[in-house]
């Protein structure tokens, strides 16, 4: 499929902070990509500037085919945008603000708007004013509304941040079925899980990309690293401990098993013998394969005083 979004040099800055660092990446037709990275890592910087909210600093941007720079019009016709908050008309119902939105672009017909209304769950709340859905139902509608002028390419930032598991299920299943349609959707997200959901992935990290491809391949590509579980709970003097460990990168708590994240060099035997001396008994470690977790927070891990 041909790349729907080119970037190519792409740098904004706020004063003297660096939002987005000499960006460069490629996004094909039809596919799911994900931008992931911590608290002001630059991704909704990212998501407002390939969608012409704000303009960049430097670099040059092709979003299907046209420059964004001086083909706006073109592209912002083509294109859907939900932002992290509800920002659509409280005041208005579910079916005004669906028209309301389709008409900055076009006219929605009665069909389709019928449609995007079963699709998104929202049919029996027509007439109910916005601003008293729920959160999960208000994403529902921003998303409706993002596609009712029917744009190519369709920009999500956060789509399900704070919606229970079930909505966000129900949502990525939506997702899949504009993919297959061939939208591309260009999603951030701090979950995990979302992220193994994409097709393809970018980590940014101070405005920076530090890691970019499919699930599989960025897990493939943390080969030289080796990950460690043990079955031991939450101890700040055993984790003191193993970090003074040469090859000891990251320990990352999950209930009462220690993930362990080192390089190459080390091996279980190792660990085994620093937690045997702590504990004074013989605990099992066992070397396991990476996830995209393991992969996001290395490349993204920054020591912070506790």
């Amino acid at each position: 499929m041909p790349n729907i979004i080119e970037v190519r040099g792409m740098s904004k800055r706020f004063g003297d902070f660096i939002a987005v660092d000499e960006m460069n990446l490629s996004i094909k037709q039809g596919e799911i990509f994900g931008l992931l990275g911590p608290n002001a890592a630059g991704k909704s910087t990212t998501i407002r500037l390939l969608s012409g909210i704000i303009g960049m600093d430097a670099g040059k941007v092709d979003i299907l085919g046209f420059d964004l720079q001086s083909q706006m019009d073109q592209v912002k016709a083509n294109i859907g945008y939900v932002s992290q908050s509800f920002a659509l008309y409280p005041e208005l119902t579910v079916a005004e603000n669906l028209d309301f939105y389709s008409a900055i672009y076009t006219t929605i017909d009665a069909q389709q708007k019928t449609q995007l209304l079963q699709d998104y769950g929202l049919d029996k709340m027509a007439h109910q004013r916005a601003g008293m859905l729920s959160g999960g139902y208000k994403r529902r509608l921003s998303i409706a509304c993002a596609l009712a002028h029917d744009p190519e390419l369709i920009f999500l930032d956060e789509p399900t941040a704070g919606i229970d598991p079930v909505t966000r299920k129900e949502l990525w299943e939506r997702f899949y079925t504009l993919a297959v349609q061939g939208k591309t959707l260009f999603v951030t997200t701090h979950y995990m899980e979302e992220a193994e959901r994409c097709n393809s992935l970018a980590f940014i990290h101070h405005g920076k990309l530090v890691g970019q491809g499919s699930p599989s391949s960025m897990i493939a590509s943390f080969q030289n690293n080796h990950v460690f579980v043990a079955p031991v709970g939450h101890n700040p003097g055993l984790s003191k401990k193993l970090m003074t460990i040469s090859g000891v990168k990251i320990l990352n708590q999950f209930g009462e098993e220690l993930r362990i994240i080192t390089d190459g060099s080390v091996v279980s035997d190792t660990l085994s013998a620093m937690l045997k001396s702590f504990y004074e008994r013989e605990i099992e470690v066992t070397q396991v394969g990476a996830t995209i977790e393991d992969v996001f927070i290395s490349l993204t891990h920054e020591e912070k005083a506790l």
